[in-house]
């Protein structure tokens, strides 16, 4: 991608109303635009983020062996009232009426939604277990609205729903969203603690918060000193295997939020009081839904029983901000190498020399054929301008052409997390860049 033809409107700026560090970045970095309270445009460098991080959600779950749909984002009022939930879950839910007057609304969450296609669908218990998952633009009317993407009205969500025959099944199906969170996670490069949780409205009696730490954290959190290097192979565990004992693994180190933390465990010296931001979040609630929405499926004796439930969510919107919370200098964002805008930012800073206009086509093209998402600086931007925004949106590299290394051929090659610069021949170029 050439700069020079991309929409990426920079602001030099601090944004005046921007309270925390993400969004001001992200606003700076020409990544949203606001347009109310709460309610953002994603402009393309901010898209790109968003369909990494999708795209690598998607894949985890597909692995896991549940099923994308899409639910639509207005819903009957209907099936909220039949599961209880209408008038029980307050003012985040935005009810509207149409212009027949029935009553709809702008989903905040979609149990009852998905709960209801299970139930048209899915009538024995041969067709079990099974979970359905979508990633779809969600509203809830937050009272006050703040922190950018972090605590929006409209928000990108990643929700699983499982389906099983009874509470053994079930707890096998959490299991795998379990070991899928932490899959997913570290994909994106992120070490997220799985930490007890309360289940908040959306109901049940088992619950797990996902927290990257963050000094900026929303929320106070407590863990055992030793999350921050544990080192287990999540990669190569599978889903066929006895997952209980590799959960028991993680949550035998002790990881809790401020509500659900035990005082008592305040005098061990191993304790962590920290602050830290929520990246997902997985419930158990059993026949919650299921008894109200007579979610039912016939036995093999032809008597009926209601399934078992559990829904797991993902802010994908939320993950970037809470990304950049964690991962950020004075400068700006320093995105993980899987989920940048671009993996490499190439830098001419003297645009209209000929050496250097073809020094920096050449890595260009070279970068391009090798698979690379390579974003070339070819604007008529003074040096300083080229290289303060380069650092300001983060590419996990730089490649830089123009100083006085160029005139032999010679690249600057940098790294934006470490700050090391190495000095790279056309042809080694590629071995600097990870």
């Amino acid at each position: 991608m050439l700069l020079s033809k991309y929409f990426m409107p920079i602001i030099k700026d601090t944004p005046k109303d921007a309270q925390i560090i993400s969004h001001r970045l992200m606003l700076r970095s020409g990544m949203i635009k606001q347009d109310s309270a709460g309610i953002y445009s994603w402009l393309p460098i901010g898209q790109r983020v968003l369909k990494k991080i999708s795209n690598i959600i998607k894949c985890e779950q597909d692995n896991s062996g549940a099923h994308e749909i899409l639910m639509p984002t207005i819903q009957s009022a209907e099936l909220w009232k039949e599961s209880g939930r209408y008038d029980d879950y307050g003012l985040e839910m935005l009810r509207i009426k149409d212009r027949h007057e029935r009553d709809i609304l702008y989903g905040p969450t979609n149990e009852e939604m998905v709960t209801d296609i299970f139930r048209s669908h899915v009538k024995s218990y041969r067709g079990l277990p099974l979970n359905l998952y979508h990633i779809q633009w969600k509203f809830r009317d937050e009272i006050r609205p703040r922190f950018g993407v972090m605590r929006g009205r409209e928000f990108l969500m990643k929700d699983a729903y499982s389906f099983d025959l009874d509470e053994e099944s079930s707890f096998v199906s959490y299991n795998k969203m379990f070991i899928s969170y932490l899959k997913i996670f570290k994909k994106m490069g992120l070490t997220a603690i799985p930490m007890e949780a309360d289940t908040g409205p959306i109901g049940g009696d088992r619950s797990h918060e996902f927290i990257i730490l963050a000094e900026t954290g929303e929320s106070k959190v407590f863990c055992d000193k030793k999350w921050i290097n544990l080192n287990i192979d999540i990669d190569n565990i599978t889903y066929d295997e006895n997952l209980q004992l590799i959960v028991d693994q993680f949550t035998s180190l002790y990881a809790a939020t401020d509500e659900k933390h035990d005082p008592s465990q305040n005098i061990k010296k191993d304790l962590l009081e920290t602050r830290g931001i929520e990246v997902g979040h997985i419930f158990y609630f059993g026949k919650k839904y299921s008894e109200s929405m007579s979610a039912n499926v016939t036995l093999p004796n032809g008597t009926s029983t209601p399934v078992f439930m559990g829904s797991y969510g993902i802010g994908v919107s939320r993950l970037v901000g809470a990304i950049i919370e964690s991962s950020h200098d004075e400068k700006g964002i320093i995105w993980p190498r899987e989920i940048a805008p671009f993996e490499v930012g190439i830098i001419n800073l003297s645009v209209g020399n000929e050496h250097c206009d073809l020094m920096s086509k050449k890595v260009y093209k070279m970068l391009k054929s090798l698979g690379k998402d390579v974003l070339l600086d070819d604007t008529k931007e003074s040096a300083g301008s080229k290289l303060a925004s380069m650092d300001l949106i983060g590419l996990p590299y730089q490649v830089i052409i123009g100083s006085r290394y160029s005139k032999d051929d010679k690249y600057e090659v940098k790294n934006r997390l470490s700050g090391e610069v190495n000095i790279a021949s056309f042809e080694n170029i590629n071995s600097f860049l990870g």
